[in-house]
């Protein structure tokens, strides 16, 4: 059975290429990639972090038992359930199907996902033999990424995005070798051998590098490195130890794909905001401790910004989801009452396996119906 079988056949415009519309004509299929520049022509765009996963019933009756991992190495099942979302709720984006461990997974350095835990690795990487195991990714390792990519864009007509691990956050499931609290190992060899650390993060940053560039390269329009866990840091140890790998990755991409923005995202990061953009994105992800308007008066006032509601209030019922998502766009109004045009709509986080689908819907439907520029109104 063909993953893609129930689209339209009708070929898609290139998401990163001029559209036959005339450039002063809103396209509602670019409402992401216009606020990606600072743009509102249409309305504002919504994707959601895991918007594909256990929250749909239709994800659940196809994505079998097994590790996440094996479900991405199926080409056909991976471009299905990045579908899902789309279809279903009339998001801006799609995000592809994949996981932060897979660069790490597909080299073999023995890391999976397991059920209900997350990644586990039996043998942790401690001491410079265990970077051995972590050699140099090559496109052929992730072919089935990237077969995945193709499928999609040949399908899409709203941008796919690619994403990676940012270099911290994959060290640090690779040093625990299970989701931690206190991050104790990977705090552990920061301070105590500082030539291993950044030998590790120079690999890494190198295999997130490569496994973004190979899904931009097949199609995808941007990207977001996730640095989840990097709020676990106090901003000192931020800036000498991760800062200057995230930075690379930000680079590099930008010279191998000018055109591609660059969405930078972690949990608990407000002390590390200026940092972050330091880093180099076009887009600072926000979760919800941070309110867009304050990030702004920070950041400044051309900050383009994704997010950022309270994955929980959409779990608190319809009502309470609503007036959340309301909050945030009054948070991201101008002077004037309009709309700021840098914002994504996004949650703070991703979604809750237990999230009603109805009111994530909801919560779409509302954001496009208040923030649409029509012939007779403005932004709201």
């Amino acid at each position: 059975m063909d993953a893609l079988a129930d689209h339209d056949d009708a070929p898609s415009q290139p998401l990163d290429q001029p559209s036959d519309e005339s450039p002063d004509q809103p396209v509602p299929e670019r409402a992401f990639l216009d606020a990606a520049h600072g743009r509102h022509r249409h309305h504002t765009p919504v994707w959601f972090m895991r918007q594909a996963g256990r929250s749909l019933p239709e994800y659940r009756a196809i994505r079998g038992d097994g590790s996440i991992l094996d479900a991405i190495k199926q080409p056909q099942l991976a471009a299905e359930i990045t579908m899902q979302p789309v279809r279903r709720y009339g998001v801006d984006a799609a995000v592809l199907y994949s996981d932060i461990v897979v660069p790490p997974h597909a080299v073999g350095f023995g890391i999976d996902v397991a059920p209900g835990t997350g990644p586990v690795a039996e043998h942790p990487l401690r001491t410079s033999s265990d970077v051995e195991r972590l050699r140099p990714l090559e496109p052929d390792d992730i072919s089935y990424v990237t077969d995945t990519v193709d499928l999609l864009v040949a399908e899409l007509r709203v941008p796919l995005l690619a994403f990676a691990g940012a270099p911290f956050t994959v060290a640090s499931y690779l040093i625990e070798g299970r989701p931690s609290r206190d991050y104790r190992y990977t705090k552990a060899l920061i301070h105590t051998d500082e030539v291993l650390w950044h030998e590790v993060m120079e690999r890494l940053a190198e295999s997130a590098i490569t496994f973004i560039d190979a899904q931009l390269s097949h199609g995808a329009a941007a990207y977001q490195l996730f640095d989840s866990w990097a709020g676990s840091l106090s901003r000192t140890d931020y800036d000498r130890y991760v800062l200057p790998h995230s930075r690379h990755v930000f680079r590099e991409l930008r010279r191998r794909h000018p055109a591609a923005p660059a969405i930078h995202f972690g949990i608990g990061c407000d002390h590390l905001l200026e940092s972050m953009v330091e880093a180099g994105p076009d887009i600072l992800g926000l979760d919800w401790r941070t309110r867009i308007g304050d990030a702004r008066r920070r950041l400044g006032d051309d900050l383009v910004v994704q997010g950022n509601l309270d994955p929980a209030l959409v779990l608190a019922g319809r009502e309470t989801a609503i007036d959340g998502a309301l909050q945030v766009l009054r948070d991201n109004r101008l002077a004037s009452g309009e709309q700021h045009p840098g914002h994504i709509f996004n949650l703070g986080h991703g979604v809750q396996p237990d999230t009603d689908p109805a009111i994530l819907q909801s919560v779409v439907d509302l954001v496009h119906e208040r923030t649409r520029i029509t012939e007779q109104t403005s932004d709201r």
